[in-house]
């Protein structure tokens, strides 16, 4: 019997409130959704992110994509695990124009 490879992918989460409604957003995909909580804008952003990999993976393109924005395919017993990119730094910073 063949195990199958189950494919997993981490990723990062931004998080930020506007007016009532919390934003996450995933800045290597350029997903992005919403919600009336932090708990739930972070479901809603899993789902998007759920729902833009079936797609891209119909199209054929899901493994160019995910290689296109940095992620590093790693495999680890029956898991193909895509990595995220690490942040090596992150800043609010002020510009004047």
């Amino acid at each position: 019997m063949q195990n199958k490879i189950i494919n997993k992918i981490n990723f990062t989460s931004q998080i930020w409130k506007e007016n009532n409604i919390f934003i996450s957003h995933n800045p290597e995909l350029k997903v992005s959704s919403c919600g009336n909580t932090i708990k739930k804008a972070k479901q809603n952003l899993k789902q998007a992110i759920e729902l833009f990999i079936e797609t891209t993976e119909k199209m054929g393109t899901l493994n160019e994509i995910l290689e296109e924005s940095g992620f590093v395919k790693k495999k680890e017993n029956h898991e193909q695990i895509w990595k995220a990119p690490e942040l090596l730094s992150f800043e609010r910073m002020n510009l004047a124009f």
